[in-house]
């Protein structure tokens, strides 16, 4: 069953309305004619579908990007990832599964993939800590990125999280330093890096992976330094301003490429990628194709610096 945002309510009701009308329909045996109702009602769903998206503001777009049913890194790997071979570990202290990687081709060309992984069940989604990694992750990240650039290999990284792991472990073990040693190796390669944000790309625990040359963003997807209710909750105390957050914060992808924080927003099927999977994985990996494309054959020099200017540009 469909799992529906607070501003499709309208959508829904006429969608629960089609359903009920076939299933009449097929427990009568055809007799009954309801194809015209159900084409009338379909199209003023699609309508009211249309507009919605149309016109979403940034609070509804974080909603969007939180969607449960919106595909997540192992979709992405099964629709446009070649060969994946996935390899595991920080080499110092754990296999964090948050962050997900490993070897494949995207186009017939051999590449490094590495991504957050945030699960799609309640065990998955606790077996991979809702795509909030620990300091293990982002070293296996770094870990990574270094063979990538001993073998000459393309980087492609796919951002969805909430943010690093807060808990204290993580502290213990490091994780600011984890996160930081990520964005420089980001921007210390000598191989070309593409990242896309894909849902939610939040705080230091998604630039760790998108200090690229080249950063992507789904139509709906957001960026930001802080979650909208944490900025209400150091703001206005409480998370009752989150919406207000969410709009001075500019973090969807259209202010973002105004901003130069991304580079190009990739459309996602009307009514948000969680409707259209199989559209939305499609579009990003013919859209990270073209980028690669475009990066071949640069000296390591070109890129690294390219990278550089660009991020020390911003702002």
């Amino acid at each position: 069953m469909a799992s529906y945002l607070e501003f499709e309510k309208p959508i829904a009701e006429l969608e629960a309305r089609i359903v009920e009308l076939r299933e009449t329909a097929d427990s009568h045996d055809g007799t009954l004619d309801i194809e015209a109702e159900v084409a009338r009602l379909q199209s003023k769903a699609d309508r009211l579908l249309r507009e919605a998206y149309s016109k979403l503001t940034p609070w509804q777009k974080t909603q969007v990007a939180r969607h449960p049913e919106r595909p997540h890194l192992k979709d992405y790997i099964a629709g446009f990832v070649d060969d994946f071979l996935p390899l595991a570990g920080d080499r110092a202290f754990a296999d964090d599964q948050a962050i997900v990687g490993g070897f494949g081709r995207i186009g017939g060309r051999r590449v490094m993939v590495i991504g957050h992984e945030k699960g799609d069940d309640t065990a998955s989604r606790i077996r991979h800590n809702f795509g909030m990694a620990k300091p293990e992750g982002y070293r296996k990240a770094i870990r990574l990125m270094r063979l990538a650039d001993r073998f000459s290999l393309p980087v492609i990284t796919l951002i969805d999280t909430a943010g690093a792991f807060p808990g204290v472990q993580a502290e213990e073990r490091g994780q600011a330093e984890a996160i930081a040693r990520s964005t420089e190796q980001c921007l210390a390669l000598g191989v070309p890096l593409v990242a896309a944000i894909v849902g939610e790309g939040g705080s230091g625990g998604a630039v760790a992976l998108a200090a690229a040359n080249r950063v992507l963003m789904f139509e709906h997807a957001i960026y930001s330094v802080i979650s909208p209710e944490g900025a209400s909750g150091i703001l206005w105390r409480g998370p009752e301003k989150a919406a207000d957050a969410a709009e001075a914060m500019k973090i969807t992808a259209q202010d973002l490429e105004k901003l130069g924080v991304v580079d190009r927003i990739v459309p996602e099927p009307i009514g948000g990628a969680q409707r259209d999977r199989a559209t939305a994985i499609a579009a990003l990996g013919s859209a990270i194709e073209e980028e690669l494309a475009s990066l071949a054959g640069q000296e390591p020099a070109a890129l690294l610096t390219q990278r550089r200017a660009k991020f020390l540009a911003i702002g």
